[in-house]
């Protein structure tokens, strides 16, 4: 009987030339499955628990961007504290005044909806006859007699109290925001440094003040551009207003660098603010038209020019991931949600760079 020679423990196996890839491990699977299901409670959390997280979130994105004027105004001697105050107060007015030029012409239109909607009816009553071809050729194709439709109708009031509900936070949610970025700016130092020192090892202290420092560079920056940026934009869309003679320019100059700060969908709903006003307000379709398509031409130069040659150079990112997390983010925290968006895209990336390992493996390269 012929016996197999045994092989001593940890002899490697000859080389397969079996091309099928490896099987998933099962540990792999949990793994994966256990990150899935922490990702998905950690969403619900976010959603269910807004009043409380939207504010705390909200107001350390903030107070980290403003974190950089606090320090500025530390060299002239003034304490951290009164700094904090200074410098939300100081936003709060501006917010305040933008506000107040967008607030003046909605209270007076929205008065105005029932006498608005007639006239909006009567500018666009030129669509009638095409709908009615459209009417006839499905009677024709169909061979059903179309219902006759019902005269068109503008919304009544009741949708402004939703709405408001929708886009403005409660008192609780606003007071929390506050006294949550008052005392973060104040502080900030302070945590930064209990931050740092929770590790241990030198180099990990390193890498934590880097990852912290790069943060608040990168957010303090994209806000003082953006701002500069949107403000620019605002005051552009006001002189075209003016130039074609639209009503309160400045209020429609001031919503649009309001909106302008959630990206992609700001300037859609400005684009479509624009056009209502223009038919409404304007005596000819042509000259109500003016407007949104200068409108269009600035946001064109704007998006495709202006922002991505000021901010493309120190923050690479890409147009697809701010999309998904501008959806993703209006969709879990609303207007809010969008707003913060890009900070908080700009922080995933930060701690990407410095926490990803140089040494992952690579692809090989091509060998002739």
């Amino acid at each position: 009987m012929r016996t197999l020679p045994v092989e001593p423990a940890g002899t490697p196996l000859p080389d397969s030339k079996d091309e099928r890839p490896p099987l998933i491990r099962r540990t792999e699977i949990v793994a994966f499955a256990l990150v899935a299901l922490l990702i998905i409670v950690v969403i619900g959390l976010l959603y269910v628990a807004k009043p409380f997280f939207l504010p705390i979130v909200t107001a350390f994105v903030v107070g980290t961007m403003l974190s950089p004027a606090a320090t500025y105004l530390e060299r002239w001697r003034i304490p951290r504290a009164v700094c904090a105050v200074l410098i939300v107060a100081l936003a709060l007015a501006g917010v305040g005044f933008m506000v107040a030029l967008i607030s003046v012409p909605l209270i007076d239109w929205t008065s105005r909806l029932p006498e608005l909607g007639v006239i909006l009816r009567d500018k666009l009553s030129f669509f009638e006859r095409p709908m009615g071809l459209w009417r006839q050729l499905q009677s024709a194709l169909g061979g059903t007699e179309p219902a006759v439709p019902a005269p068109s109708q503008m919304p009544q009031i009741d949708w402004m109290q939703p709405t408001l509900e929708f886009l403005s936070p409660t008192l609780t949610e606003f007071l929390l925001f506050l006294v949550t970025l008052v005392l973060f700016i104040a502080s900030w130092k302070d945590l930064r440094r209990a931050l740092v020192m929770n590790f241990g090892g030198r180099d990990a202290r390193l890498r934590t003040l880097r990852i912290l420092n790069e943060i608040e560079q990168s957010l303090g920056g994209y806000l003082l551009t953006v701002t500069i940026i949107n403000l620019c934009y605002g005051a552009a869309t006001g002189v075209l207003c003016a130039l074609a003679g639209m009503p309160n320019p400045a209020g429609l100059g001031a919503l649009a660098a309001t909106l302008n700060f959630i990206p992609v969908i700001g300037p859609i709903v400005m684009f479509v603010i624009l056009t209502l006003v223009g038919i409404i307000s304007m005596p000819t379709m042509g000259e109500g038209l003016l407007a949104p398509l200068g409108f269009a031409v600035l946001t064109f130069v704007e998006g495709h020019f202006i922002t991505p040659t000021i901010i493309g150079r120190r923050l690479e990112l890409n147009a697809l991931a701010v999309f998904i997390a501008l959806a993703f983010w209006t969709w879990l925290w609303g207007p809010m949600g969008g707003f913060l968006a890009s900070p908080l895209l700009i922080v995933g990336l930060v701690l990407k760079e410095h926490l990803t390992a140089e040494d992952t493996p690579q692809l090989p390269g091509r060998t002739d």
